[in-house]
């Protein structure tokens, strides 16, 4: 097939099918001059024919449509949950991630009880002997000397 033909092939089978033809244009007038691009055309008309033939025109059963777009709602949307909640790995998954949340959330509670409950020495002055306790924040260094320096005393 020429490239004129190429470049115009739909124009000069969509003009076949309508059952007119351009007879000013290049395409149709090569046409009918080249019998190896009129007998290519003429080809892939008979195939577009078998092509129409062979589709069938049935129609589905009643309620057809009706039971397809019941199947679709029933799907309903995929959701994230649904990965968890149906399959045993993601189930297994879940419930490990649930168990170190717990964990964790016990240890950080119970780290800040026992942070709560200690109390630190302070020295209660020079003119006192002893250690007196008192609550304060987090111990100095300066206090933690001075309380293993008496310790040692006594």
């Amino acid at each position: 097939m020429h490239r004129l033909i190429q470049d115009h092939l739909e124009e000069v089978l969509a003009a076949s099918r309508m059952g007119s033809s351009n007879e000013g244009s290049e395409a149709s007038a090569h046409l009918a001059a080249c019998d190896e691009c009129r007998r290519e055309v003429e080809a892939m008309h008979e195939h577009a024919d078998v092509l129409r033939k062979l589709r069938a025109d049935v129609e589905p059963r009643a309620g057809f449509y009706a039971r397809v777009m019941e199947r679709i709602e029933a799907q309903g949307p995929i959701s994230i949950w649904s990965v968890f909640s149906e399959s045993p790995f993601g189930r297994r998954i879940a419930i490990a991630a649930m168990a170190l949340a717990l964990v964790l959330g016990l240890y950080l509670v119970t780290s800040e009880e026992m942070s709560d409950r200690t109390t630190t020495f302070a020295v209660a002055g020079e003119d006192q002997p002893g250690l007196v306790l008192t609550p304060s924040g987090p111990p100095d260094r300066d206090s933690v000397l001075v309380n293993l320096v008496t310790y040692r005393e006594q």
